[in-house]
């Protein structure tokens, strides 16, 4: 690995470090980690597709390693991967184009109260009139990503509300919360994928520590 690389494989050996600078913290992480992880009524390689397609929301190449071998270890398929990471990609530009609503209501100067206000959806019409090619082309993608594949369509909306929480769109929790109810899941399963959100972000926060003790060091 070139002295160049802000990213490399080996870095266990500063995680370990990280852990003897701060025990009582970084011990607690990794238990919370491990729980989030772990079979629920989310089975753990479902979890752990959840996670993968999260760390490529975080973009934290350290958590897409570890999580894509995790997946492998379980016997997910790279076709699996791929449609995880899809869902993802589908997320991460719905997020920015569920945010328009908000530039919508800038521009036209009606931004003076409550944003995020439900009744604000009603405007994604508008970018149908506006960017019509564009609209269209999205819409197109983001039914392909999440329809049923080798992943079913509960478990890709159950990737979706994870990275809904990490992407911060009240939008799509809106939306995928009431697609994850219609199709049967409960409660519990909606908290477990957003606890594997949660350890998934904290994770890349601390993933990236790595960076931050080469800097301090180096």
């Amino acid at each position: 690995m070139s002295q160049n690389s802000l990213y490399q494989k080996s870095y266990s050996r500063r995680l370990t470090e990280l852990g003897k600078l701060v025990p009582g913290t970084f011990k607690a992480f990794v238990e919370f980690d491990k729980l989030a992880l772990s079979d629920g009524l989310i089975p753990k390689k479902t979890k752990e597709l959840i996670a993968v397609a999260v760390a490529h929301v975080t973009g934290c190449p350290y958590c897409i390693d570890a999580h894509v071998t995790a997946s492998k270890r379980l016997e997910a398929s790279k076709e699996e991967i791929a449609e995880a990471i899809m869902v993802a990609t589908a997320l991460k530009a719905g997020s920015a184009m569920a945010h328009g609503l908000n530039a919508l209501e800038a521009y036209d100067g009606e931004n003076s109260g409550d944003l995020y206000q439900k009744s604000s959806m009603a405007r994604f019409k508008e970018f149908a009139e506006l960017s019509p090619e564009g609209f269209r082309s999205f819409n197109q993608f983001d039914r392909e990503a999440m329809k049923p594949g080798l992943i079913s369509r509960k478990d890709k909306e159950l990737i979706a509300i994870a990275i809904a929480h990490v992407t911060g769109c009240p939008y799509c929790i809106e939306i995928h919360t009431k697609n994850l109810k219609k199709l049967g899941a409960s409660h519990e399963e909606l908290a477990e994928a957003i606890f594997v959100a949660t350890a998934l972000k904290a994770g890349s926060a601390l993933a990236h520590s790595v960076n931050a003790l080469n800097a301090y060091d180096y």
